[in-house]
């Protein structure tokens, strides 16, 4: 990744997730991989490890397990987080929906369409996704979906199902 892309990236990710996502999500120091759509705008940011985030045309990026457990570690709970039970656990690990009903926190700031990490009370990653509800509709709900999730995150840290 030259420069200029990883100042642009960088400024992106600090917007859509806060103060200092962008350092946690694109290292400078790191080489990462940009790849491109044939008009040269930047589409997948890739690590050693597999793709972090692709970056939509509407200027918002979506995660991947890889992306999201570097979010988890640079931002303070509960930061674009939804905290589901235990009864969640394995149906997300699959990559199915989180609902409304399993949801035990979630972070106030959240609005649907804004991309969050599913999660248990210890902060594992169970999935990542895209918000339907606001954060604090999420806990007030008693029905419905609360996260369209994108990808499951199997036991062992290995990406599961992904949905598009």
């Amino acid at each position: 990744m030259n420069d200029e892309d990883g100042r642009t990236l960088r400024r992106v990710a600090d917007y859509q997730f806060g103060a200092g996502a962008g350092a946690a999500l694109f290292p400078p120091e790191e080489d990462l991989e940009v790849y491109r759509t044939s008009s040269g705008r930047p589409q997948q940011v890739v690590a050693d490890a597999g793709r972090l985030v692709t970056y939509g045309v509407d200027g918002r990026f979506t995660l991947s397990p890889g992306g999201a457990r570097r979010l988890l570690d640079a931002l303070d709970a509960p930061t674009h987080r939804v905290v589901v039970g235990e009864d969640s656990d394995p149906f997300v690990r699959e990559g199915r929906n989180a609902f409304a009903k399993f949801v035990q926190r979630a972070d106030p700031d959240v609005r649907p369409g804004d991309e969050v990490a599913v999660v248990r009370e210890d902060d594992t990653l169970l999935g990542v996704g895209r918000a339907e509800l606001a954060g604090e509709d999420m806990l007030d709900f008693g029905t419905g979906m609360a996260v369209f999730v994108r990808h499951g995150v199997e036991s062992d840290g290995d990406e599961a199902i992904e949905e598009d």
